[in-house]
């Protein structure tokens, strides 16, 4: 089934610039149309699948189109010049996806438009995928979506997750990348009785010092330079809802005694302003770091620590890969529209024994790298990234030269794992098989029949 074509609404006040963008968006396949202001793109939403915006244009600009939108309008995408970074900010606080800066190169705007595609594909498959997990969890007993797990240590962070997740309770959540501290996080959130309302999210390493406070707290009209209306911080937008501070670590020392008074007293100030709000947010915190002083107020540590729990490295429980490598197969055959191929013998192998120092989002990446670029249905190690590959191949020998110090039984192994690789590269040609491993064909249907590997 070929791919659809993705429809671009165009809409800038600059004729020049439409123009340019739809031979630019026409080159790689896109739709193209467009309007000279958000009112007039109003009137031509049927049918669009994504909007690029100016921000300042005559009649309606980008912000009073943003706030025009119907329920189930397009995504947008703003296009901010230098100079109005502040305000693209505002349209993503407004609903906006993204914004790029003018002026932009082609690829800048591609790029972009490829991550909300993807985006937007995800969330069309969150249906099927939900059904999945719910199956999935009332099998294995577990009550938190989003994760599949059979190692005890990751089972009993769901079970305590799941039994906090209706109370107020601020909780702490540690671990390395990739082994999905923010998805838990989600997951709380989702079981709590705050579900129906706000999910705030902040990464605390992504903001710049100096913009951060503003962004956490708000500020009123006039406290600094720029300030031309109040703006309510992520506080008090998250207000009757939750709060998730992510890289928690890298949050400045100097804000790190405001953000406990708020988590003491349930109150924020703006910047520039005379008085406290009361705020009722429950605050959940992640950090891969670990949260010591000097870096980190111990005192804020135990605010935020009142639950903590630690998603424990992929690489210590082995006996996840194999089901997250079945399903993350599933998800990204469909995210891909790809056949969902087999993994060899061969490959498997390395797969589950490659530790992922990146956990389970380097899986994850590792596997879309591999069935793009797999030549048929069947996934092998030459498909995998050379680091992914040398890294498993390495430790399987290890943990075979570990495990048995039996030449007689090492022999065996390693002539099987040679049988099977020598049966996957010549597609199941025995007599094929039989000259690369330079034995004869007799003694090879032997070797198959001793292996269990005629079935």
């Amino acid at each position: 089934m070929s791919k659809p074509t993705l429809r671009v609404l165009v809409v800038d006040d600059e004729e020049s610039l439409r123009h340019v963008l739809g031979l630019m968006l026409g080159r790689v396949g896109y739709e193209v149309s467009s309007a000279r202001n958000g009112r007039e793109a109003l009137g031509r939403l049927g049918g669009v699948d994504v909007v690029l915006c100016d921000i300042r244009m005559p009649e309606m600009d980008g912000l009073q189109f943003l706030d025009a939108l119907p329920a189930g309008a397009p995504p947008v995408v703003m296009m901010s010049a230098y100079g109005s970074v502040d305000t693209a900010l505002e349209a993503m606080r407004r609903g906006a996806y993204d914004y790029v800066s003018k002026p932009f190169k082609q690829d800048e705007i591609v790029l972009t438009l490829r991550k909300l595609e993807e985006r937007e594909r995800l969330l069309a498959d969150r249906g099927a995928l939900a059904v999945e997990n719910a199956r999935l969890a009332e099998r294995s007993g577990e009550p938190i979506d989003g994760f599949i797990s059979q190692a005890p240590a990751m089972r009993e962070v769901l079970r305590i997750a799941s039994r906090v997740a209706p109370h107020d309770t601020t909780v702490l959540l540690t671990g390395e990348s990739g082994t999905g501290k923010e998805v838990l996080a989600r997951a709380i959130h989702r079981l709590s009785t705050r579900a129906q309302k706000a999910w705030v999210a902040i990464n605390c390493a992504a903001i710049p010092d100096n913009l951060l406070e503003s962004e956490l707290f708000g500020y009123v009209r006039g406290a600094f330079t720029g300030a031309d209306r109040a703006h309510a911080g992520l506080f008090e937008q998250a207000n009757g809802g939750t709060l998730f501070l992510d890289e928690i670590g890298d949050l400045p020392l100097a804000l790190q005694g405001k953000l406990l008074r708020a988590l003491q007293e349930g109150t924020v100030r703006r910047l520039g302003a005379r008085a406290d709000d009361k705020v009722d947010v429950r605050v959940l915190a992640a950090s891969a770091q670990s949260l010591t002083p000097p870096r980190f107020r111990e005192d804020l540590y135990y605010r935020l620590a009142v639950v903590h729990l630690h998603l424990p490295p992929l690489r210590e429980r082995p006996e996840d890969v194999p089901p997250l490598l079945d399903h993350l197969l599933d998800i990204l055959s469909a995210r891909l529209r790809l056949p969902r191929p087999a993994v060899d013998v061969e490959a498997r192998r390395v797969l589950l024994s490659a530790g992922w120092p990146g956990n389970v989002r380097q899986l994850e990446n590792a596997l879309e790298r591999a069935m793009v670029v797999c030549d048929g249905r069947v996934l092998t190690c030459d498909d995998l990234p050379r680091d992914v590959g040398r890294l498993g191949a390495e430790r399987a020998r290890n943990q075979d030269a570990a495990g048995d110090l039996s030449i007689p039984r090492q022999t065996e192994a390693l002539e099987r794992r040679l049988i099977e690789r020598a049966l996957t590269e010549s597609g199941g040609n025995k007599a094929a098989a039989a000259r690369a491993l330079e034995i004869s064909y007799k003694a090879l249907l032997y070797k198959v029949r001793e292996f269990g590997l005629d079935t």
